[in-house]
């Protein structure tokens, strides 16, 4: 496509590059009328420049866009170059003191919540580092993109608007002068001309309707038949759907309709064909065709191409406008003007206008353009930002319709400018008034929702989805006019109470809509058929919530408009119940000689609504008026005394008896919508302004009402007037036989009845209710969550209602209630209630749901037992009530309100089972506490002369009435307070009686009164001591029996024992034997020990039991008997790796023979540590697979572990496995029982005699090679050939083991070999043994370091499972060989060998460089026995052993030597002298001599021998570990303590000469061969020279990558991330992987990859280059952390960052400043350091089944 172009490109180029800017505008300048002149050049030149074909350049474009189109402009508007004249420009101009960054997509934003005025100011991150604020407490979130930094804004901080940056601009800013001075004035009409037809030019362009032809000053002479097919986006079709329509449409590949998907989704439009117009016309009907089934069409025009070019360039041209003002303030004024200039037709017509109004017409791309124009322009200029405003605020009618039409999110619709004037105060102000904004706001919202019943209020039922997304649309209106009120005035003027008032009219009207709506009737009969629609209205009542708040905190800013907006709210109030009462007769009733009227209404028979703001905000502004004392200032302008208490309380009351009847069950035919209803009235986003406001209500009623009627008209809406106004109601019930459910309902409505009125005598922490201020209220509420439980800060938080800045107000009282405890490695900070808070509690707190009550109420009743006090939970001591609500406290005593108490106790002490429940008893006592905490309050606060007319001790001693005399309330408690029944109740009763007598002290002493009588004192005496010795009784009843039952048990527990003798037995052998196998150090004498060797420590047999895991049976490990076998993981891995870009390409064809030193990928085997028989298990895998296929064929999500690749759990300890290791004796003991002479040659020899043996077996394998004729002369080469002495290459062992443990070492050796090279399973396969040995020697060296980097002594600090896994692993490698070809082992061995003693035909062997030792040393142990078991000359093993070891040593020291490069430090000269340092020196001169000088100069020993031992350390660490756990020698005690340097120690167990540079002299001969030989090697010649690298040793540990100290810097970094694929596109989740600090653009179509034929995401692919298939990754917008394993597996692990709190902040909802927490970071770098990244992974999927159905690879 590209070849066919670039002609035509060249030729386009050459007529373009001839035209010369400065000539064009040299034209422009001379022309009579220069709307024509430009208009022609843009007509000619656009079209030739912009979309020339199939696929745009925009490179191209933009130079040539740039050199014709907008050179001329730029020369026109200077008269100069324009590099200086925009230079001169800059410098003239002051620079601004607003900072304005348009911030990116996932860019962080701070918010000061000490300062800012409101959540919407924010700071970029530079101007945040250089503010105040960053030592305030500050909120940091993610940008969605599109707002801009408030920093310079004084309207938007209280203090600090300025960082150190922008603060010197401030010194010039007070008075506010016109910026066109600084320019000339030709200058500006230059300006003026260009600008004006630029901007028209674009707005006229890109708001052009037509498809095929130009607006008439732009058409063409000459037009080409070219149109594209232009695809445009919209939010209703998905990705999947866009790009199969696409592939179909205009037969494209799926990676090129994932590119157009993905600009189409970026841009908002893209072209998908280019041709003549019936070309694009077919794709266009293709694409309708297919996408208008379930949904409208995708929409496509099919545009000439010129049009398309011409729009192309408006658009470049408004971001060249915005580039251009950039330069000076006068500029952008000259645009400003520009746009908002009134055009020929009036109203609207201006430039800002069209654009604004035309907003949902356009796309995407356009109109994201736009608006930073508007931003950088409009809204930079102070002067213009108010008219822009005006502007905005007059079209807010239609711009809002447009949006809820248009379906592009908010954030592309103009509509979200809204954020930016609205909550600027003074603009915000200036709109109300000027522009009655409020009014118009709320009407438009009102107009939204049209859907009203008969009565007129909003309907939300059979909500269709298209009116549900309307609806969602809608709720950002609230949100706007939240933004206008968020900022409270200071002074009122006479035009703002006039507008406000008018705006709170229509806030009134809306709420009339909302009053009484979504009514329910309680079913009876049958269940609900379909669940009410209730969401909608719930969802309005919150969206509303702190816009009532606002309106009262507006209110209560001013006594004027308070009292007339509580004229207005009581006026619809009356309104609205005019409409009710009709159809409900009025009835009278009567009680204890009190009668009332009142309407005829049963809550359980009618409609009740639950939704009655128009009742709660009066109720919120009689709190106001209480609150601000304007009742008592100006009574007469309040209409209190017209207010019908009755009226008022009506509705609350009864919206709290449906939830008392909800609660008692009457209402469960109802199904969910009732109890979501319930639930969300009391939660916390929404009681503020329902369930809090209906108890004001109430206590507002009570306030004004005689009590006794109040409670006579609650009885009657409880439905329990009938049984209090019965006398002997109880008698009556138990007698009858009555239904059961019925009495328990009644029941529980008198609970809740009782609780409702300790709920308005004891709530009076609202301020204007009681005399409290806000800190007391928040606090109170602290104190009652922690009452419930230790919480941590985030918990605590979501508890608190928020107000509209998002605060709750936590923070300042915190410090006073609660203690806070820091968290551990696991776990979050916790804040602790303070001891002496607990006082406070009461049980009864309004807040509290039934669960988190019952909770607290244990919670404190233990803490009590714990102190040693009695278990009462008084009632707390309560505040005063503020005046206007003085006269509640009265409903405690009165009549009626005694008799309930005297009725509820009179039934308890009856104590008849049905009647009354311990929680009424319990509440009843509550609310006698409640009035004797009250009486004793008001004695102790009495004035001189005043009568305390709340008399309730001395109407509590009274007995009843006449007609049957009950006792009095108070002989009642004194008989109930030795009930046994009342248990739980008794130290309340106490603390009630003691609190009495206390009350009579106060009033004997201060009162002449006549003294009552003191029986009761008296009485209560005695009662507590008979109390006293009734407990001691009790008391030690409890003891006797208590230890009678522990005889007992004691007995049944010998009489098993007795009967299971033998089970017991085998225990205690089983241990004894354990035991035995774990601490084999008593067996062996304190000698020196040696680990290999003909002077290998002697090591007794021991036995080793073992049980299995499955069948439970035990059994002894013996080489015949059947096989035992431990789960095992084997994976690749990277961990160790200093080079991981090497990739194998074909592992089928790869000879993983010598390991090299990089380590760059290693085949690693843990273990669980859990033994199975090998039939136990393959029996549980067998029935593993059947499961899988059966589950297969029923549901498609992945389990936690992939059976196609052998994965199982263990099914002990579910840990994920893949195979199984078998259990074996030492391997060494078995192939070693040949008898050994004393005389064992030295190395020397034993090299020449084994380099004889290799010779004598390749001359054998050749022959077997060659065909049969020439077998005559072979027989004669045999004779000639010498076979050394005792070697007998026809010699074929037999294989110790049993059939079962044969298998068993296959299945491992597979294993190994197919996961370690990902490829088929071939037991035949001759890599199969090199596979085994090369996982045992990574296997120790990834422990070795592990036990290194934590600084742990070798032996000791195993955990038994690694300790079980290492020593199976060697025991395992050392007898695969049994099973494997041996011809095959021996050849390995003959290769391994020849890498250190070259012999004649092995030519391809890598150079001593490239080989990792430890790798070669186990391979050569391990092999050697394959060659050994042929030799019958008396060379023992451990004779071979011992110089493999040396020899390999020898060649790492000279590795070390070659690589060491440190510079030498003249001040260790002096140490120059011992003997090892010299022996050292001497062997680097002679390396010198070998390597023909190219080695550099060493001076001194010291430093060499410091490197050696350094480099060499691990190497002998993990040597020891191999050959401990390869023979059998337990370790020496010195190496197991930690903190010395254990390097003679190793070399005594390991038996080297402890100055080990002895080993070369002891073998000078041979070694200097060898040594010649190895730095001859061309590879050692070049990387002396530096033309290659090797690796230094010791290898530095792998760790991490650094992570910063502030979770913003990775924010800020990943926001400057863009896609690399999709040109500069932002990434949508940018992803660090941890292990190499990539970033990678994870989770999204653009950056997929094919990986073995599947689609995979960015993460999955990376890591199969990076962790071979394991990785670890830092979703940086989620702060999660990823643990990704393979395609199928992955989990979310808590992040290493923490607030201060002490909490993770996971999807950074909170925004709390997050650091990192080292402690956790090193926690996941231990994980991944111990190869248990994947089973973390299998554990956290078993146990949370949704991560499973995740499709990790696309992350």
């Amino acid at each position: 496509m590209a070849s066919e172009l670039e002609p035509e490109v060249q030729g386009l180029d050459r007529s373009l590059l001839e035209c010369s800017a400065e000539e064009t505008a040299g034209k422009w300048l001379q022309a009579t009328d220069l709307t024509r002149e430009v208009n022609q050049h843009l007509a000619h030149y656009v079209p030739k420049i912009y979309c020339r074909g199939p696929n745009p350049f925009p490179q191209k474009e933009d130079m040539l866009a740039h050199q014709v189109l907008l050179g001329p402009m730029e020369w026109y508007l200077c008269g100069e170059d324009p590099e200086l004249g925009f230079s001169k420009l800059e410098q003239t101009n002051k620079p601004s003191h607003l900072c304005g960054r348009v911030f990116k997509v996932g860019e962080p934003t701070y918010s000061c919540r000490d300062c800012a005025v409101d959540p919407t100011c924010v700071l970029c991150m530079e101007c945040f580092l250089g503010s105040i604020h960053r030592d305030h407490r500050y909120r940091m979130t993610t940008s969605g993109g599109g707002g801009f930094c408030d920093c310079g804004d004084t309207e938007a901080w209280k203090e600090g608007p300025y960082c150190q940056k922008h603060d010197l601009n401030t010194s010039e800013i007070e008075e506010e002068e016109d910026p066109l001075v600084h320019l000339s004035e030709d200058v500006i009409a230059r300006t003026y001309n260009i600008f004006a037809i630029m901007f028209r030019y674009a707005v006229e362009i890109l708001t052009w309707e037509k498809e095929s032809e130009l607006p008439p000053d732009l058409e063409m002479v000459e037009k080409s038949d070219t149109y594209y097919c232009m695809l445009f986006n919209d939010e209703v079709h998905t990705y999947e759907q866009v790009i199969y329509t696409l592939q179909k449409a205009v037969n494209c590949t799926q990676k090129e309709a994932i590119g157009f998907a993905t600009t189409v989704d970026r841009d908002g439009r893209r072209s998908v064909r280019y041709g003549d117009f019936q070309y694009c016309e077919q794709a266009k009907s293709v694409i309708v065709r297919n996408t208008s089934r379930q949904t409208k069409p995708l929409k496509v025009q099919v545009m000439h191409s010129s049009i398309v070019a011409h729009q192309n360039f408006g658009l470049k041209l408004l971001s060249w406008l915005g580039s251009i003002i950039g330069y000076s303030d006068g500029l952008r004024r000259i645009l400003c003007q520009v746009g908002l200039q009134e055009g020929p037709n009036g109203e609207n017509s201006s430039l800002v206008d069209r654009l604004m109004l035309s907003d949902s017409k356009l796309w995407k791309g356009a109109r994201s353009v736009y608006h930073q124009l508007f931003m950088s322009s409009l809204l930079m200029d102070l002067k213009y930002k108010k008219l822009f405003a005006v502007r905005f605020a007059k079209n807010y009618e239609r711009l809002q319709s447009d949006y809820v039409t248009d379906d592009h999110d908010r954030e592309f619709s103009i509509a979200d400018l809204s954020v930016q004037i609205f909550t600027v105060p003074s603009l915000a102000r200036m709109l109300i008034t000027e522009e009655n904004l409020m009014t118009i706001i709320i009407k438009t919202f009102m107009d939204h929702l049209r859907h009203r019943d008969a009565q007129g209020r909003f309907q939300f039922e059979r909500y269709t989805a298209l009116q549900a997304f309307k609806f969602r649309r809608v709720q950002s209106l609230i949100l706007d006019l939240k933004y206008v009120l968020i900022s409270k005035p200071t002074e009122w003027s006479d035009d703002l109470r006039q507008k406000f008032l008018e705006g709170f009219d229509a806030f009134l009207e809306l709420l009339k809509c909302m009053q009484g709506m979504d009514p329910v009737t309680r079913q009876v009969g049958q269940h609900i058929e379909m669940e009410p629609e209730w969401e909608a209205a719930f969802t309005l009542q919150m969206k509303l919530t702190h816009v009532i708040s606002m309106m009262q905190d507006w209110c209560a800013l001013d006594e004027k408009v308070l009292i007339e907006a509580y004229k207005k709210c009581l006026a619809v109030l009356t309104q609205c119940h005019g409409g009710f009462t009709d159809g409900e007769q009025p009835v009278t009733l009567s009680i204890c000689g009190h009668s009332v009227e009142t309407i005829r209404y049963c809550v359980s028979k009618e409609k009740v609504s639950i939704h009655l703001p128009v009742s709660r905000l009066l109720a919120g502004l009689h709190v106001l008026v209480s609150k601000s004392e304007v009742a008592y200032k100006f009574p007469e302008l309040l209409p209190l005394s017209e207010l019908s208490p009755p009226m008022l309380i009506e509705h609350p009351l009864r919206c709290l008896v449906l939830c008392a009847q909800v609660h008692a069950g009457m209402w469960r035919r109802n199904g969910f919508s009732l109890v979501n209803q319930i639930y969300y009235y009391h939660n916390v986003k929404c009681r503020r302004e329902m369930f809090d406001k209906d108890i004001v209500m109430l206590q507002t009623g009570v306030s004004m009402m005689d009590p006794n009627h109040f409670l006579m008209i609650m009885l009657s809406r409880f439905e329990l007037h009938q049984i209090f106004s019965t006398p002997d109601y109880g008698k009556k019930i138990s007698s009858e036989t009555t239904h059961k459910d019925l009495v328990q309902q009644n029941n529980t409505l008198i609970e809740e009845m009782l609780y409702l009125i300790i709920m308005l005598v004891g709530e009076r922490f609202s301020p204007g209710v009681g005399q409290v201020n806000a800190t007391d209220e928040i606090k109170r509420e602290i104190i009652h969550q922690l009452s419930i439980k230790p919480m941590a800060h985030s918990e605590l938080v979501k508890s608190l209602p928020e107000d509209e800045n998002k605060e709750t107000g936590m923070e300042s009282v915190i410090e006073a209630v609660a203690h806070f405890k820091k968290p551990g490695l696991t776990g979050r900070g916790m804040y602790e209630l303070k001891p002496e808070c607990a006082k406070e509690f009461n049980l009864y707190f309004y807040h509290f749901s039934r669960a988190e009550q019952s909770k607290a109420e244990e919670a404190q009743r233990k803490l009590k037992r714990q102190n040693k006090e009695d278990t009462a939970l008084p009632p707390p001591a309560l505040p005063p009530f503020c005046p206007l609500f003085a006269s509640l406290i009265n409903i405690l005593q009165s009549d009626v309100m005694l008799l309930i108490m005297r009725t509820v106790l009179q039934w308890t002490v009856e104590h008849n089972g049905h009647v009354w429940s311990e929680s009424m008893l319990q509440r009843v006592l509550h609310l006698i506490g409640m009035a004797l905490q009250e009486e004793k309050q008001h004695l102790e606060n009495v004035m001189e002369e005043h009568v305390v007319t709340f008399t309730f001790t001395q109407k509590i001693s009274k007995p009843g009435e006449a007609p049957n005399n009950s006792p009095s309330i108070l002989a009642m408690l004194e008989t109930l307070q030795n009930a046994p029944y009342l248990e739980v109740h008794k130290d309340m009763i106490r603390w009630i009686l003691k609190t009495f007598n206390a009350i009579k002290k106060i009033r004997e002493s201060s009162s002449t009164s006549p003294v009552a009588e003191t029986e009761g004192t008296i009485m209560e005496e005695s009662s507590r001591d008979k109390d006293k010795a009734e407990r001691k009784r009790k008391a030690e009843i409890a003891r006797l029996r208590r230890e009678k039952i522990m005889a007992q048990m004691s007995e049944m527990q010998r009489h098993f024992i007795d009967e299971n003798k033998e089970l017991f037995q085998q225990t205690l052998e089983l241990d004894a034997s354990i035991s035995a196998v774990l601490d084999n150090s008593p067996m062996v004498s304190d000698m020196t020990r040696t680990a290999l060797g003909p002077a290998q420590t002697p090591v007794p047999e021991q036995r080793q039991f073992v049980t299995c895991i499955l069948c439970q049976e035990e059994q002894e490990v013996k080489v015949e008997s059947r096989a035992m076998v431990l789960a095992a993981f084997v994976q690749r891995s990277t961990v160790l790796s200093k080079n991981r870009s090497k990739f194998i390409q074909d592992p089928e064809k790869y000879d993983p023979l010598f390991m090299h030193p990089d380590l760059s990928c290693g085949t690693h085997t843990g273990s669980c540590g859990h033994i199975m028989h090998a039939h136990c298990w393959q029996r549980y895998f067998d029935s593993v697979q059947a499961k899988e296929q059966r589950r297969q064929q029923r549901l498609r999500l992945h389990t936690s572990y992939d059976v196609e690749n052998g994965e199982f759990l263990c099914p002990l300890c579910e840990c994920l496995s893949n195979t199984v290791i078998p259990l074996l004796l030492p391997p060494r003991n078995i192939f070693n029982s040949r008898l050994h002479f004393s005389d064992q040659p030295n190395l020397t020899q034993w090299i020449r005699t084994i380099s004889q043996q290799i010779k004598a077996l390749q001359v054998l394998r050749k022959e077997e090679n060659t065909p049969n004729t020439a077998l005559s002369k072979n027989l004669e080469n045999v004779d000639e050939l010498q076979l050394p002495e005792g070697f007998r290459p026809d010699f074929h062992p037999k294989n110790p083991y049993s059939e079962s443990i044969k298998e068993m070492l296959t299945t491992f050796g597979t294993a190994t070999y197919k996961v370690g090279l990902k490829v088929h399973p071939n037991e035949e396969d001759p890599r199969v043994p090199i596979m085994c040995w090369g996982s045992c020697a990574y296997t120790i060296q990834s422990i070795e370091r592990i036990l290194n980097d934590e600084d742990k002594p070798l032996f000791s600090s195993l955990p038994c499972r690694l300790d079980d896994c290492l020593r199976s692993l060697t025991r395992f490698a050392a007898a695969h060989w049994t099973v494997a070809s041996l011809s095959v082992v021996q050849g390995h061995f003959c290769k391994l060998f020849a890498s250190l003693v070259p012999g004649d035909n092995h030519g391809d062997l890598p150079c001593i460089l490239d080989i990792d030792m430890f790798h070669l040393l186990v391979g050569l142990v391990l092999a050697f026995p394959a060659l050994q078991c042929q030799d019958f000359s008396g060379i023992s093993l451990g004779t071979g052993d011992l110089h493999i070891f040396h020899l390999v040593t020898m060649a790492h020291i000279i590795q070390i030597l070659l690589t060491s490069c440190t510079e030498e430090n003249g001040m260790d000269q002096e140490n120059a002298s011992g003997e090892e340092e010299l022996a050292v020196l001497a062997l680097y001169k002679t390396l010198h001599q070998y390597t023909g000088s190219a080695l550099k100069e060493m001076h001194s020993g010291w430093h060499l021998l410091r490197n050696v031992r350094a480099g060499i350390m691990p190497f002998l660490r993990c040597s020891a570990l191999f050959f401990h756990y390869l023979n059998g020698v337990p370790s020496p005690p010195e190496i197991q303590a930690s903190g010395t340097s254990h390097f003679e120690h190793l070399c005594n167990y390991l038996s080297l000469p402890n100055n080990f540079i002895c080993l070369f002299q002891e073998n000078k001969e041979i070694m200097k061969l060898l040594i010649e030989s190895w730095c001859h090697n061309i590879e050692v010649k070049r990387y002396l020279e530096g033309e290659r690298d090797a690796i230094s040793y010791p290898r530095e540990s792998n760790k991490l990558i650094d992570l910063p100290e502030d979770y913003s810097s990775l924010i800020n970094q990943a926001s400057n991330f863009s896609c690399p694929k999709s040109g500069g596109d932002k990434s949508r989740a940018p992803t660090l992987c941890l292990v190499c600090g990539t970033l990678l653009c994870s989770q999204s179509y653009c950056c997929q990859t094919e990986l073995e034929g599947e689609d995979v995401g960015a993460c999955t692919a990376h890591t199969y280059s990076c962790g071979s298939g394991v990785g670890i990754f830092l979703r940086v917008r989620e702060c999660q952390v990823l643990f990704l394993a393979g395609k199928t597996k992955g989990c979310f692990y808590s992040p290493p960052y923490l607030d201060d709190y002490g909490e993770t902040d996971q999807g950074l909802r909170r925004g709390n400043p997050l650091h990192l927490c080292r402690e956790r970071f090193k926690k996941i770098q231990k994980l991944w350091h111990q190869h248990s990244i994947t089973e973390e992974i299998g554990h956290a999927q078993e146990a949370n089944q949704t991560l499973v159905g995740i499709d990790w690879q696309h992350l």
